[in-house]
């Protein structure tokens, strides 16, 4: 089965203020999300599966999935919060997604062989992309057996504010070890340092490799993930039933902890950039234009 690429965009961008995967980040009303499917039909994609809320779903469709028309296939997937364990109880006092682990495991009941995944909002580069098709296609679905592609740290930071990113450690071979998250880190004159209470700022090495959520999957992760996602909504949330939420790489960690899986760290040189912060509009637009100019994008993506 040929891999199929999951898009997370269900999040609505606290920090930014609405709905950022269908704001424009150019003159020809290109969006992030735009790119990043630009990108994975010509690595070999040939579906795209969006996870968004229900309540987005005409917007989306309209500024996103209908312009992909003839270019790609395409389906949506719902996160809801009703998308619960069987026999569970709900939160009425819940309001917030469970994370991004609850979101990928909405496509358990249609996707059934490798796939990628890859967050709405966040500009990878046409070499991620590339990288994490060709390892699923020579991996041939086999069970345990992901990738991930990694960043360098100073290639993923804003000039606007912290940001949270998943610090890699990986062995010799190249393999994931353990991911940290750290939730609070900033630009700095000297590269980076992060926080744990707000307060005290620790350097951390801008060529540490980081994880922005772009990962390759064999099928069976997807019932790894409903047992992961069982068992937080069973010991976890009720210990924080308005907040808590189930991170992806909390269950591929645990994963790689019981040797269940190994994950393949594949590396791009390219620079991220996404729309953390309104104030970073203008840089992307920016860096935007200069890859169109320089040929690496068309003017216009779609024709």
């Amino acid at each position: 089965m040929k891999p199929v690429l999951v898009i997370m965009a269900a999040g609505m961008g606290s920090r930014y203020g609405g709905l950022k995967q269908i704001d424009t980040v150019d003159d020809e009303n290109d969006k992030i999300i735009d790119f990043s499917i630009f990108d994975a039909k010509r690595a070999g994609f040939e579906k795209v599966i969006f996870i968004i809320k229900r309540e987005n779903h005409e917007l989306f469709k309209e500024a996103v999935g209908d312009k992909l028309s003839g270019q790609i296939e395409v389906e949506y997937v719902f996160q809801e919060l009703t998308d619960i364990p069987e026999g569970a109880t709900m939160y009425p006092q819940r309001v917030k997604p469970y994370g991004t682990a609850h979101a990928v495991r909405s496509v358990r009941k249609i996707v059934k062989g490798p796939f990628a995944v890859i967050n709405a909002d966040d500009f990878y580069g046409r070499t991620a992309f590339k990288e994490i098709y060709d390892y699923l296609e020579r991996s041939n679905d086999k069970s345990g057996d992901y990738c991930m592609v990694g960043f360098r740290l100073a290639n993923t930071l804003t000039e606007n504010g912290s940001v949270s990113r998943g610090i890699c450690t990986v062995d010799e071979d190249g393999y994931l070890v353990d991911i940290v998250e750290r939730t609070k880190i900033v630009k700095t004159d000297d590269g980076a340092a992060y926080t744990e209470n707000g307060t005290d700022y620790l350097p951390i090495s801008a060529d540490s490799v980081t994880s922005m959520n772009i990962w390759g999957f064999s099928g069976d992760f997807l019932e790894e993930i409903d047992r992961a996602f069982t068992a937080f909504y069973k010991d976890e949330l009720p210990q924080n039933i308005e907040k808590a939420e189930c991170y992806l790489p909390f269950v591929v960690d645990g994963m790689i902890k019981k040797k269940t899986a190994k994950v393949k760290v594949l590396s791009s040189p390219d620079k991220w950039f996404g729309v953390t912060y309104k104030e970073d509009k203008d840089y992307v637009r920016g860096q935007i234009a200069e890859l169109k100019q320089k040929g690496v994008y068309p003017k216009s993506l779609w024709g």
